[in-house]
């Protein structure tokens, strides 16, 4: 049982972008991000659901979050599992946030 001052951590966490974009993000698909579940894990000011990304632009932090669910999708899945599609343009400053984010 969970005293009063013990908050159950929200079901849904908000990641912001360089350009200021906020992205709504279930909390589950953003924690396939290792980076991004030890901010949330840590005493980080970001454990409380929020997490800037002065470095990554709206774009590319969009495009981590459609592979940030793709793979909580697919998983573990017997179905087949589509070709994720990005564009070669993207694929260098795509590859620095996701190494970066660990994911």
């Amino acid at each position: 049982m969970q005293s009063p001052m013990e908050e159950e951590p929200s079901k849904y966490i908000k990641l912001i972008s360089a350009e200021g974009h906020e992205f709504i993000v279930d909390r589950k698909c953003a924690c396939v991000s290792k980076t991004i579940e030890a901010m949330l894990a840590g005493g980080f000011t970001e454990s409380k659901g929020e997490i800037k990304f002065p470095e990554i632009s709206t774009n590319i932090l969009e495009k981590v979050i459609q592979y940030l669910y793709y793979k909580v999708r697919y998983t573990n899945s017997n179905s087949k599992v589509p070709d994720f599609k990005l564009e070669p343009e993207m694929a260098l400053e795509l590859l620095m946030a996701a190494n970066f984010l660990d994911c």
